[in-house]
């Protein structure tokens, strides 16, 4: 009987000294300053990248568009009327083979 009551106990404080240090207090707000702060961190960095990213995507847009704008003048040129016209590929302009002088198709 006395092995009970000192089992009993035994279980019934362990519990309770379990349950009591799951609990965590944050007196000063210390921590919460840094979280607040590495957030604020984590929000500018992720900001400067989507900036960054833009910028990229600008940058290929540009270049697409030059490249999707000399394909259409080549495409102009090899099907022009004029016999003399011929694409140059280095400066991606139709040329008169005559002259060297630009053409518009």
């Amino acid at each position: 009987m006395v092995f009970s009551l000192f089992l009993g106990l035994s279980v019934s404080s362990f519990s309770s000294i379990a349950a009591s240090t799951n609990v965590t207090i944050n007196g000063n707000g210390y921590d919460n300053v840094l979280d607040k702060e590495q957030a604020r961190q984590m929000k500018e960095d992720w900001d400067q990248k989507r900036e960054l990213r833009t910028q990229v995507n600008q940058r290929e847009k540009i270049e697409f568009n030059k490249v999707d704008k000399a394909i259409d003048e080549r495409d102009a040129c090899l099907k022009s009327a004029n016999i003399y016209a011929y694409w140059e590929p280095e400066t991606r302009r139709c040329l008169d083979s005559n002259t060297g002088r630009p053409v518009n198709p």
